[in-house]
Order: C-alpha cells, then sequence, then structure tokens
C-alpha cells in the first residue's frame, strides 16, 4: 500500500492520494485542499509517517479532482514516478537499517 501526500508550496495546495496495488485499480483521492487545509493535510501526513513530495503540475492537476475520484489515465505516469521515488526511498532507508543491525552482530 502506498500514501502520497502531494504539496505546492506557493499557493499551498495538497492532495492525498492512496493506493494498494492488491485492492485498487488506480490511486485514488483521499485528500484535497488548500491554504490553511492544505498546511492540515500535509502536517498529517508528516504525522502518520506519509511520504511527502512537491511537485506543482501535480498538486494543480489533482486540485481539479474529487476526493473519492481514481486519477485519471494521463496521470498514471506521472504518479508511477511518484510512487517509484517513493519506493526507491523506503528501499534505501531498510537496507541502511539492515546493514546497522549487521554490523552490530559482527
Amino acid at each position: 500500500m502506498s500514501d502520497i501526500v502531494n504539496k505546492k508550496t506557493t499557493e499551498k495546495l495538497a492532495s492525498a492520494l492512496k493506493y494498494d496495488k492488491d485492492v485498487d485499480d488506480a490511486p485514488y483521492v483521499v485528500a484535497l485542499g488548500q491554504g490553511k487545509i492544505a498546511e492540515k493535510i500535509i502536517e498529517t501526513g508528516h504525522q502518520h509517517g506519509v511520504k511527502v513530495v512537491e511537485d506543482k503540475s501535480l498538486s494543480t492537476m489533482l486540485q481539479n479532482l474529487s476526493i473519492g475520484d481514481e486519477i485519471p489515465e494521463e496521470l498514471y505516469h506521472v504518479v508511477a514516478q511518484v510512487l517509484v521515488f517513493i519506493s526507491e526511498l523506503d528501499n534505501e532507508f531498510a537496507n541502511r537499517i539492515i546493514d546497522q543491525r549487521y554490523q552490530q552482530y559482527k
């Protein structure tokens, strides 16, 4: 399962997507907001360990959707790039933890 919070700081736009490849056909919108609501979405994402990624154009396009909407096919590639980026970050972090624990037992 992947959760994404995407922010555009200059206009304080934020959106949150959720995707479980075993359940969902495509990522879908779970939160949208501007201004203070956008700040709260970002803050909540941080509090729950959700990766926050900045992408101005994606944030703008997602604001045209409604909560519960699947992302349209024209955004699949862009969102897939974000998911790959997040996955790589998670893998790097996991490998560092494994290396640290391995070093402890040498």
